[in-house]
């Protein structure tokens, strides 16, 4: 009595693509075995060693024409068995109809949902102007380095001619529809402070332990006052602020051991209207605060600040709108509060919207107890198949004349 569609999505939460070891090369035979199913193209694209990026592909009536691509990725974060009502690699589906795994909303959903669309278009003869392609990547919860990040910059992903970009959102536990534009800038920050060693039974000077007190003091203290900012405007959302967290510290070797080093890491993410260069001039501050051998290092920073437009005299908006407005579905337009692979298609001039169709939806990425009901799952399906005639039967735009 399960709907095939829910059935497939089961299947593919059951391949284990957890970090640190995720079995990409499970769920690109999956993939590869639907997408052949279905008629579509297929292309693999080893970006490096183990990494596979997957590319379906539905071509057009006309290839000259700029293509819609369908974002998504393989992998998903590690969970705390211990928490989990049900084993988060089963798929269960309990009375209610909601499935408990990992990646049901982060993002094998849309993966899914992406193909039964498609899978529903072909059946009904449909076909349109413009190319859809689907690419599978890896990598994305480690920061897309060894997926998206790469792939953009190869032949193949040019070849694609990209003119659209759909990728992950978020779930929504109101009625609405989130819908994302733009994104954050990750930034990930290791201040190391050197001092003066010495026995822990003194009070030794000019400590490194002293330096990163002051250190953390002036990072949190603006992570107060972006906090409070937040929370004293309700047109505000955490998208709209910079979040900061203190995630790592390091130091020491014995009790009784005053170190001559410390490190702490910091996860940044700096919305699109930030001024960047002026940020991290604030950030070098802090650091020259807290007084001499205190210097700091990037393990991540992300500098593109590109937005796509939500205006309506946009070609791509107007038709995603148009489908929206069509469907009765609200839509509540947001800055992405964390990172996604659209940054890198941003930054190489396409324009991409973050749109996972989960409205009444807890957000639980990334959380225990990950789910999500049949029900929102199926009507995702449907959204889609709205919204691909629609953006690929977009008009040639002026610079395709």
């Amino acid at each position: 009595s399960e709907d095939p569609s829910v059935t497939l999505f089961r299947e593919y939460l059951r391949i284990d693509t957890v970090h640190p070891k995720p079995d990409y090369d499970a769920a690109i035979q999956f993939l590869e075995y639907v997408g052949t199913d279905l008629g579509l193209a297929c292309q693999k694209v080893e970006v490096c060693q183990g990494h596979v990026v997957l590319i379906l592909t539905w071509q057009g009536t006309n290839p000259h024409l700029r293509s819609i691509l369908l974002n998504s990725h393989t992998d998903v974060v590690p969970v705390f068995e211990e928490h989990w009502t049900y084993p988060p690699f089963e798929a269960v589906k309990d009375s209610q109809g909601n499935i408990y795994a990992r990646g049901t909303q982060d993002m094998k959903c849309v993966s899914i949902q992406y193909l039964e669309a498609i899978r529903r278009l072909k059946a009904e003869g449909k076909c349109f102007a413009r190319t859809i392609h689907l690419t599978f990547v890896p990598d994305e919860e480690m920061g897309g380095h060894k997926g998206m990040e790469m792939f953009v910059q190869r032949p193949e992903f040019k070849a694609l001619n990209v003119g659209f970009a759909l990728d992950e959102g978020l779930a929504s536990p109101s009625d609405t529809f989130s819908v994302f534009y733009g994104e954050k800038s990750p930034w990930w920050i290791k201040v190391k402070c050197v001092g003066s060693p010495g026995h822990g039974s003194r009070f030794i000077s000019n400590t490194a332990a002293e330096k990163m007190h002051k250190v953390i003091a002036s990072f949190l203290a603006f992570r107060e006052s972006e906090k409070q900012r937040l929370k004293s405007d309700s047109s505000l959302t955490l998208g709209d602020v910079t979040s900061l967290n203190l995630t790592m510290l390091e130091g020491g070797v014995s009790f009784n051991v005053v170190p001559s080093e410390m490190a702490a890491g910091f996860d940044i993410r700096i919305p699109p209207t930030v001024d960047l260069k002026a940020f991290e001039e604030q950030v070098a501050t802090w650091c020259r605060g807290a007084g001499d051998g205190v210097t700091y290092e990037f393990h991540q920073k992300c500098m593109d600040q590109h937005i796509t437009s939500t205006e309506e005299s946009d070609p791509w908006w107007k038709a995603f709108s148009g489908v929206c407005r069509e469907m009765k579905l609200q839509l509540k337009l947001e800055i992405f509060p964390a990172a996604t692979d659209s940054r890198y298609i941003r930054a190489v001039r396409h324009p991409a919207i973050g749109f996972s169709p989960m409205n009444c939806t807890p957000v639980l990425l990334h959380d225990h107890n990950e789910f999500l009901n049949e029900q929102v799952f199926l009507r995702g399906i449907d959204i889609y198949a709205h919204l691909l005639p629609a953006l690929a039967s977009v008009p040639p735009l002026p610079a395709e004349a």
